[in-house]
């Protein structure tokens, strides 16, 4: 159920004659191949309600006695009374009618083993009666010592008996297979899909009385065993399996109150209220999942689903109407009201549209009445009166606004860990893909809607206990272009940084100066060259930008800015964005020139040369400064005075350019001739174009809007003439015919995407998307253009038409980008083989203790292409994870622990010198550290503070640089668990470069990954990590590890020796014995193991070390349990 489902419609049940009271409703049921709702009434009719308006569509009478149930069929639909069965086309004409004297209280039907040709009916009485569909005649009578109500087809059939059990009939013979005592007294309904059968009913309490029960019972067809029920405090009336959702359910009390449970996790669920005022008397799931039905006691017939889309079958057919009368001519007269005549079609915003701006809530709806008052309300004339349960405090009052409000942000999907959860216990590794991912696929959307569309909204990571890693990208994410993570400070930077990736120019220069020996820990373009590198590699991959926005965040120019978002709470994210534009590019083309021999090739790529004119109009005196910059701000003409019957034509997007390039502008300042304020005149003489056009579109008028409302307003392509100090631009046809003529010398520029501002409207805060037109970053041109969606990790292919298009109440563009037609797929890969490799060779070790390291030594131990190195590092927390109780006592994650590296460790994998480490750096922190986790890293206070340090302390640009070297020289990095060492480095590395000896000793059946400790005492007989973790022994160990795995290997033993490692180890619950180190005993603790695509996340632990009696506040409290291993247990990746 989307986060968005609503109540969409409520019919009544038409009366059975003109003057007569509206009947209730007996059943009630989708049609399994039209958009058809069905229901049935006390008096034997049927009727019919077609699509999510419940337009009337078919009505016929069935029989005399009330319709107990409905069934559908190719030709038509069955319809079950108490004494007869009937079966009609859709239409409403009858097939057949079939009547016994022994139907004597028909309750329940279904379908048998031979399909949609025979069905078995059941009721109150000792005889079944096995009906051919198609000939409409009793086949066979079978008599039955029980007593049906309610029957429902899965593996078998599953028939429900009025004394509150279930049998499961063969659906062949008939026989009773298995029979599950589901309720002491009566099951008021159930359901069966799949492998499972949900009931709920009546237990008989004290007096006599039956009560329905507070929780819904299941039982597995599979197994053939019961499993636990699902609590429901409300009282469970009715329940449904979800159709597509195999293992999920609904649960519905008779006031309305909605569960949606996972029957694999029967302590979550999602809640919602029906807005009834009485009783509910019957619920039905349509077959696609995306609609529900309930009915009252008062006749009505509620439908529920999501607006946005909503479908009754799973593959409808067309729905067969009445020939539509023609319309009758309108006889025009004097008299004739001017409400006949039809509204023209229109795409300008009418004057009816008011602007959100001018819309304001006055009064509030009025708070809901606790059902348990209006339940035990006594009546009157005047009125009613009832107990009152004192649910708030006195003088307390609801925000019924805040309640009225319906989420409109994307509902995430199922947790990676649940996902491997539900396919250990289904057998099946196959990936079901959720609502989420089907509203992100299925919804046709368009820029021009008034609501914001699906893929636009609000995007958020929601946390399980074992952190951001157990979030599925991959659901909003099917390309092959990555997107950025948002639980990152300054993350509204993320559209931008897409925007200059995809820029070839800008890219190839990026990453040319990151290659080079630059180590300035505050240059933002190595930091963007580290990403868009990541980006590359990543492929689809889900990315984030930490360690470019943390430069961000600590450049002392930032702040003082207004750039940065702890600083400026709700500044627009459009001023916010435009500025960090300017600020960018000033920034990284000052970085490109710091370093020899201080090129001023980005300046040509970026910057638009100019003169800026400044002429006083009163003495006419005119000075020049220079005007040259890197971002021009787009200038709208100014609105006016509108003459009557008559329109001039709107500019186009070229003349906009031209006058925002130019900046024709006057305003007034000092005149150093005149010695007093004057009224000045500015122009700006162009002397050169740039490469690469970054336009802020400055959009601060409702006039400007405008222009940006109009489709196709902004072109894909564009040319610019500069002659003679003036700026010519030119789009569509009038470009074409310049580039025919050849006379000028044109430059044409093609759009490479955009930053835009999605508004939500006030009950959301507005976001930052981007959108990239992709081909021109590829590099050979492919045949038409490649636009893409970048709502920071949802990522999707969209039109150019829908690229394109903007809206004035909701999509507006921020920043603009274009570059030269020429420089369009030039991707250079040049610096790969221009790599400065010399920092490898460098020690900054100015402590005079002993090293545990030694540098490389060129040439000799040059890394190469499959150069193997084994890694590992520490980590210490510089934020506490944040964690509230939710309504069912759960504790949740609002925010996650946040890591910053620490210790990075890198040995020699291969030579004489194996196992010798060649680099081992601590990093400064910048950040404040809350948590050292010195059981766990071995990092103590002092061993980062430059003052007290005995260690190599580096900057943290200077470790990530050695790895990032690493990598792009094609080492392959080895370890244990590295998915988590790579994630808070912040660095991707592609899988063909990963020896990660947690997969190497890992059997998937056994739904456990063993520990590093483990299988170094079984393999290699070593005790490691006996009194902390150290970084320099890890690698070494999974070294050692990697070259048993390579003995196995060539010996052909390693199935054999692995099944010897998971016999041992279950036998020993996988922890190794006790060690004793200077006579102190070593004690082990539970670490939660991770879940995996192939093992289950509640398995069995893998053991780390702990010294028994290690004293509080030694190792971290990160409240995910006093045995977690950061980034070797609960806190990374759910996937070691």
């Amino acid at each position: 159920m989307d986060g968005d489902w609503e109540e969409v419609a409520r019919v009544l049940l038409p009366p059975p004659g003109q003057n007569a009271l509206p009947t209730p409703i007996s059943t009630m049921s989708f049609d399994t191949s039209q958009e058809l709702l069905w229901a049935g009434n006390e008096y034997g009719r049927v009727s019919s309600f077609y699509g999510t308006d419940m337009q009337r569509y078919a009505s016929f009478k069935a029989g005399t006695s009330p319709i107990r149930q409905l069934l559908f069929h190719d030709k038509g639909v069955i319809a079950l009374g108490s004494t007869s069965v009937h079966m009609a086309l859709r239409r409403g004409p009858h097939i057949w009618h079939i009547t016994s004297d022994e139907m004597k209280d028909l309750r329940c039907m279904s379908y048998t083993s031979k399909g949609t040709s025979e069905i078995l009916v059941a009721g109150l009485q000792d005889v079944m009666f096995s009906i051919d569909v198609d000939k409409g005649n009793v086949t066979k009578q079978i008599p039955t010592k029980d007593h049906y109500m309610i029957m429902k087809r899965s593996r078998y059939i599953c028939a429900a008996t009025n004394s509150g059990d279930v049998n499961i009939l063969d659906s062949t013979n008939f026989s009773v297979v298995k029979t599950w005592n589901a309720h002491s007294a009566l099951i008021n309904d159930m359901d069966a899909q799949h492998d499972f059968i949900v009931t709920c009913g009546y237990s008989l309490r004290q007096g006599q009385n039956y009560l329905l029960d507070s929780f819904v019972n299941v039982f597995d067809l599979k197994n053939m065993v019961s499993m636990n029920p699902i609590p429901f405090p409300a009282h469970a009336a009715y329940v449904r399996m979800h159709p597509r959702m195999s293992t999920t359910s609904i649960v519905v009390s008779q006031l309305g109150q909605m569960h949606i449970v996972d029957l694999m996790n029967v302590n979550t669920s999602n809640v919602r209220q029906a807005n009834v005022l009485n009783y509910l008397s019957f619920v039905e799931i349509a077959p696609s999942g995306e609609a529900i039905a309930l009915a009252d006691v008062e006749c009505n017939i509620h439908l529920w689903g999501s607006p946005s889309r909503i479908r009754f079958a799973e593959l409808s057919n067309p729905v067969e109407f009445a020939d539509a009368e023609e319309d009758p001519q309108v006889n025009w007269s004097i008299d004739t009201p001017l409400s006949s005549v039809g509204m023209p079609y229109y795409r300008e915003q009418l004057l009816s549209a008011w602007p959100s701006h001018m819309i304001f809530e006055v009064g509030a709806p009025p708070a809901k009445i606790d059902p348990q008052v209006t339940s035990a309300m006594k009546t009157f004339e005047w009125g009613g009166h009832g107990r009152n349960t004192r649910t708030v405090r006195r003088n307390q009052i609801e925000n019924t606004r805040i309640t009225e409000k319906v989420s409109t942000s994307l509902q995430a999907p199922k947790f990676l860990s649940e996902k491997a959860r539900e396919s250990a216990n289904e057998n099946s590794v196959e990936r079901r893909i959720s609502d989420v991912a089907d509203a992100i696929g299925a919804t046709e959307l368009s820029s021009l809607k008034a609501e914001v569309p699906v893929m636009y909204r609000n995007v958020e990571i929601k946390y399980s206990k074992f952190g951001v890693d157990d979030f599925d990208f991959g659901f909003y994410n099917k390309t092959s272009y990555s997107g950025l993570e948002i639980h990152i400070s300054n993350s509204y930077a993320n559209s931008l940084l897409q925007v200059m990736h995809f820029t070839p120019l800008i890219r190839n220069l990026a990453l040319q100066h990151t290659a080079t020996s630059c180590i300035n820990d505050l240059c933002l373009l190595c930091e963007m060259g580290f990403l868009f590198d990541m980006l590359e590699k990543a492929e689809g991959s889900i990315c984030q930008a930490t360690n470019m926005l943390k430069t961000f965040s600590n450049h002392p120019q930032a702040g003082p800015l207004g750039l940065l978002e702890e600083d400026a709470p709700g500044s627009s994210l459009t001023t916010m964005i435009q500025g960090l534009n300017r600020f960018l590019l000033d920034r990284i083309t000052q970085d490109y020139r710091s370093i020899p021999p201080h090129s001023s090739a980005f300046d040509q790529v970026l910057a638009t040369n100019a003169t800026t004119a400044i002429r006083c109009m009163n003495c006419r005196s005119e000075h020049t400064r220079p005007g040259t910059t890197f971002v021009n701000d787009l200038l709208y003409p100014l609105p006016k005075l509108s003459v009557r019957n008559s329109r001039a034509p709107k500019a186009s997007f070229s003349q906009i350019l031209k006058s925002s390039v130019e900046r024709e502008t006057s305003s007034r300042g000092w005149c150093s001739r005149c010695q007093r304020y004057q009224s000045l005149a500015t122009r700006k003489t162009i002397h050169s174009v740039p490469a690469v056009l970054m336009l802020n579109a400055a959009i601060t008028t409702a006039d400007a809007k405008q222009y940006w409302a109009t489709p196709g307003w902004l072109p894909e392509e564009i040319g610019v003439i500069v002659d003679q100090g003036q700026f010519f631009c030119y789009q569509g046809e009038d470009l074409q015919l310049h580039l025919q003529r050849g006379i000028h010398n044109i430059t044409v520029y093609s759009l490479i995407g955009l930053a835009a501002d999605i508004d939500s409207g006030q009950h959301q805060k507005s976001h930052l998307v981007s959108l990239v037109n992709v081909a021109h970053c590829q590099p050979t041109a492919p045949q038409e253009s490649q636009w893409h969606l970048f709502n920071d990790f949802l990522v999707r292919p969209v039109k150019s038409e829908e690229a394109l298009t903007f809206n004035a109440t909701w999509k507006i563009p921020s920043v603009i980008t274009y570059q030269i037609k020429a420089a369009n797929n030039r991707i250079d890969s040049t610096w790969k083989q221009n790599l400065d490799t010399s920092l490898l060779y460098m020690d900054h070790n100015k402590n005079l203790g002993e090293k545990t390291y030694r540098t490389l030594v060129p040439p000799q131990e040059a890394p190469h292409e499959g150069t193997i190195v084994a890694l590992d590092t520490e980590f210490v927390a510089i934020r506490q994870p944040e964690i509230e109780m939710n309504s069912d006592g759960e504790r949740e994650t609002i925010r996650p622990i946040v890591y910053a590296l620490a210790r990075v460790s890198v040995v020699r994998g291969s030579g004489e010198d194996e196992g010798l480490p060649f680099i081992d750096d601590y990093i400064t922190s910048k950040e404040p550290i809350v948590d050292y986790l010195t059981s766990y890293s071995g990092i103590v206070h002092g061993d980062l503070d430059p003052r007290t340090s005995k260690h190599n302390l580096v900057a943290l640009k200077v470790a990530y640089k050695k790895l990032w070297i690493l990598l792009n020289l094609g080492c392959k990095f080895l370890g244990h668990g590295l998915k988590q060492d790579f994630r808070v480095t912040n660095i991707h590395v592609p899988k063909t470069q990963v020896i990660d000896t947690i997969d190497f000793f890992f059997v998937k059946a056994r739904l456990r990954k063993l520990s590093l400790a483990f299988l170094a005492w079984y393999l290699l007989k070593e005790d490691i990590q006996l009194d902390t973790h150290d970084s320099i022994e890890d690698a070494r160990t999974a070294l050692k590890l990697y070259r048993k795995y390579e003995e196995f290997q060539d010996a052909g033993i390693l199935e054999t020796i692995l099944a010897d490692i998971y016999r041992t180890g279950a036998s020993m619950q996988y922890k190794a014995p006790a060690a004793k180190k200077d006579g102190v005993l070593i004690q082990r603790t539970e670490t939660p193991t991770l879940p995996d695509q192939g093992a289950a996340a509640s398995g069995p632990t893998t053991p780390v070390r702990r010294i028994e009696g290690l004293a509080p506040g030694t190792g971290g409290s990160m409240g995910g349990g006093s045995g977690w291993t950061p980034g070797k247990g609960l806190g990374g990746s759910p996937l070691r």
